[in-house]
């Protein structure tokens, strides 16, 4: 039987800026289970990592509003419970590792004082006991050499160790949920794919259940169950991996498939980018807001939001081309070709 550890519930996030009332997240609905990949995607700007860091509670907060919306874990909701009870959650139950590794790791102190600091904190280890055990964790996300390198400084590691360290120390209690921003942006090609599969072969071995945040797709095909595809704040498309990547239904989905590179192509096959921009967060027009940007547009979406559709259990979208109430002759294309 599938457990859900996390579930996000009608979430909208809001920022104030110089521009007004940004609406970032806006929304927003989603389960995670345990011990399954739940990949969230879409362009920059489309409200992943706010989504990510509303689960940690990691938002800014001057300028930062949460006006409706819940982050259920273990029964209670993460955006109510005072900040002492969230912080103890941080790292012992609920991980992050972000984009850049440097943001997670004092530069001014050994590794092992990092890891050996975050055992005892949250699991009251004695200095002796966390040693031994960050040790361990070195030698499991693979660092050779690890009691040696316990004793070295971020910048004596190259960008991919250090991603493994930051990897490390998300791992070292054992947490049930993972969430990974953009843990692999910032690398080549080669360590990218060797830190993907260290992050797979972890979850065999601990069961966690892990968040992946990004905008490169072939990221998503190697590692996620199941995808959120989102756009202006919302979550506009979600399914598993294989509907997503065979059988997308909303053009935003198709479009950035389309303009992703593939390695049975040809070379001179050229790649179909997605025309204009994202819309401003603080000036959204009414209808859907893909509409100005969308090849298979109809009147109806420049003054209607679309609602949700399910396609099957686990495959919804949120577009009028897929609307029972559209009539068939108004809908221009029918959307479903994948990759």
């Amino acid at each position: 039987m599938v457990e859900q550890i996390l579930s996000v519930e009608n979430l909208h996030v809001s920022f104030q800026s110089q521009s007004g009332e940004v609406n970032a997240v806006r929304g927003v609905n989603f389960s995670l289970n345990k011990g399954e990949t739940l990949a969230i995607v879409g362009e920059s700007g489309s409200g992943k990592s706010v989504t990510a860091k509303s689960i940690m509670r990691l938002l800014p907060k001057h300028n930062t509003y949460i006006p409706q919306g819940k982050i259920l874990y273990n029964k209670q909701d993460l955006l109510s419970l005072p900040i002492r009870q969230v912080q103890k959650i941080r790292g012992s139950e609920i991980s992050m590792v972000f984009q850049d590794p440097m943001t997670s790791l004092n530069p001014t102190m050994k590794i092992g004082k990092q890891i050996i600091e975050g055992l005892k904190r949250h699991q009251g280890l004695s200095n002796q006991v966390a040693r031994k055990k960050s040790i361990e964790l070195l030698k499991m996300v693979g660092i050779p050499n690890a009691d040696e390198r316990l004793e070295s400084f971020p910048h004596q590691f190259s960008g991919g160790m250090r991603q493994r360290v930051v990897i490390a120390m998300a791992l070292a209690c054992n947490p049930k949920i993972l969430i990974a921003d953009e843990p692999t942006t910032a690398l080549d090609v080669t360590i990218q794919a060797q830190i993907l599969s260290l992050m797979k072969d972890l979850q065999e071995k601990t069961g966690t259940a892990i968040i992946i945040i990004t905008h490169d797709l072939g990221v998503v095909a190697n590692m996620a169950d199941r995808v959120a595809v989102m756009y202006a704040g919302e979550i506009v498309e979600m399914g598993t991996v294989d509907e997503i990547f065979y059988k997308p239904q909303h053009p935003y989905t198709l479009g950035l498939l389309q303009s992703m590179p593939k390695l049975h192509s040809s070379r001179h096959t050229p790649l179909i980018p997605i025309n204009g921009s994202p819309p401003d967060l603080s000036k959204l027009q009414q209808g859907c807001p893909f509409a100005p940007r969308c090849p298979y547009t109809m009147k109806v979406c420049h003054y209607f939001t679309p609602e949700k559709n399910q396609i099957t259990n686990d495959h919804s979208v949120s577009c009028w081309l897929q609307d029972q109430r559209t009539p068939l002759e108004n809908k221009p294309i029918a959307i479903g070709g994948g990759i």
